[in-house]
């Protein structure tokens, strides 16, 4: 079964709460932006007519690659509060 299939079958329930914080002041300055490269879900966006940095975390899949990548420490993440985030069915 490949990624993508298994990815398929989760489920997630969203928070209307985001449990991704971004600090602009800190994501102002960074150079790569590597988190919209790295992230597997794609959930960053940067709006470069508002230098933005813009998170959905409705479909995060909480892997942390985002803290780990980011080498500025802009980015803060917490799991969802419980009963909420994704299922991973496989």
């Amino acid at each position: 079964m490949k990624i993508e299939d298994k990815i398929a079958i989760c489920s997630i329930k969203h928070h209307e709460e985001s449990h991704i914080k971004i600090d602009l002041t800190i994501c102002k300055n960074c150079q790569t932006r590597i988190c919209i490269i790295a992230c597997p879900a794609h959930i960053y966006t940067y709006e470069s007519e508002t230098g933005k940095l813009i998170v959905d975390h409705t479909g995060c899949l909480e892997c942390g690659t985002c803290i780990i990548i980011c080498l500025l420490k802009g980015i803060t993440w917490t799991y969802p509060p419980a009963g909420y985030g994704i299922y991973y069915r496989y």
